[in-house]
């Protein structure tokens, strides 16, 4: 079936496989009728995923008019590794798993001061270790995706607004190394992704990403949206007060000088004289009431609500996910927000905090590098991964 295990699959295969995948098993008979292919094409097809190790023939089903019981297909989620890792400018995120995004094993890094010249000492060291232990697989590892706070295009870094990444022939670099494909792309688009493949049945839906800059991920009918140049998704940059605060950008009263996490944060740092202040700190005073940090997190929820709702203007999503450890920590945010978002267009949109309980970035990291191995862009496992949790 494949001169490599890298090669793209054919578009009927790719089709089979995703309908196996949808429908958790499935047997010849039914695929044959709901993939409008003949009975000898989709034995055939599984043939080769089958030989392939992606489909497995689980366990037979109950018996059909003519008496003959079905053998049920199953995709093969263990049949190969990918590696996800969410590379921050102070943290890093890491996680081995399986296809389906089924955790192997997971790192975390913060208070780094990740740059060009370190970044692929921490790379090497994660891989490493991530590896150490892992399972043996028919296929291996098949692919790593790398998120990175900056605008990618291609596979190629334009720019970084910190750790100046796009100096460096990042994933040249790296594919020199290791013998399976690399990819890197922005989180906040990883973000989407992520919460499109692992934890939302919808197909057209936003992930705002709330962290030292503000980012949106986009998804139209399963597929990202990047926009020219990589560049669709920089709410940050959207203009919150004409002529307010300069930003890096070139723009003033850009919504990024007045809501990202690292503006936060210093405001109260500054206000209640604390040198060092984090989610934990912040919720931790929130939630005893201090009058001062109520003050400053209920005009943050405010200042979101009109980057939300002009962000769904333009859009029109079904569903806007937050991505942020101090929405996750202070949910009122959100319920802010939801309460406030009161016009005609905006009252059926689903608001939520993401329901993916660890780093929904890493997760779309590892959607990302699946899809391409699998060849199925609109690629959904939510039932896989829920599934393996309830096991």
């Amino acid at each position: 079936m494949i001169s490599s295990k890298y090669t793209i699959r054919e578009q009927n295969e790719a089709k089979i496989l995703n309908q196996i995948i949808k429908s958790g098993e499935i047997s010849r008979a039914e695929l044959s009728q709901v993939s409008s292919l003949n009975k000898a094409s989709v034995s055939s097809i599984i043939k080769k995923l089958i030989d392939d190790h992606l489909v497995i023939e689980e366990r037979i089903g109950e018996a059909n008019t003519r008496g003959r019981k079905p053998i049920l297909l199953t995709f093969n989620a263990k049949s190969a590794l990918i590696i996800g890792i969410d590379l921050g400018y102070d943290y890093i995120d890491a996680m081995i798993s399986y296809l389906d995004g089924s955790e192997i094993a997971r790192l975390q890094f913060k208070d780094l001061k990740v740059n060009s010249k370190n970044v692929f000492e921490y790379v090497e060291s994660i891989v490493t270790t991530l590896r150490k232990d892992e399972p043996s697989t028919f296929h291996g590892v098949i692919g790593m995706t790398i998120a990175i706070q900056g605008q990618v295009l291609n596979n190629t870094i334009s720019s970084t607004s910190y750790y100046h990444l796009s100096e460096i022939n990042f994933i040249e670099k790296l594919n020199a190394i290791y013998p399976f494909p690399i990819s890197v792309e922005n989180e906040a688009n990883l973000s989407a992704l992520g919460e499109y493949t692992f934890s939302s049945e919808f197909e057209n839906l936003i992930s705002i990403s709330l962290h030292s800059g503000i980012g949106a991920g986009i998804v139209k009918n399963g597929k990202l949206e990047i926009g020219n140049m990589g560049y669709a998704g920089q709410l940050g940059h959207t203009i919150l007060f004409p002529d307010g605060r300069p930003c890096p950008c070139g723009n003033s009263g850009c919504l990024e000088q007045y809501c990202s996490t690292k503006v936060i944060y210093k405001e109260i740092s500054e206000k209640k004289k604390l040198k060092k202040v984090n989610s934990d700190v912040v919720a931790a005073l929130y939630n005893v009431g201090d009058t001062d940090v109520v003050t400053i997190i209920e005009k943050y929820a405010n200042y979101l609500t009109i980057a939300i709702n002009n962000t769904i203007m333009l859009y029109a999503p079904e569903l806007v996910i937050l991505n942020s450890t101090l929405t996750k920590k202070i949910p009122n945010i959100v319920t802010i927000i939801q309460s406030t978002l009161i016009n005609r267009f905006t009252k059926k949109v689903h608001i939520l905090q993401s329901p993916i309980e660890w780093n929904p970035v890493i997760y779309g990291a590892i959607a990302h590098s699946a899809q391409a191995f699998l060849n199925i862009e609109q690629l959904k496992l939510v039932n896989h991964l829920n599934k393996n949790k309830n096991q």
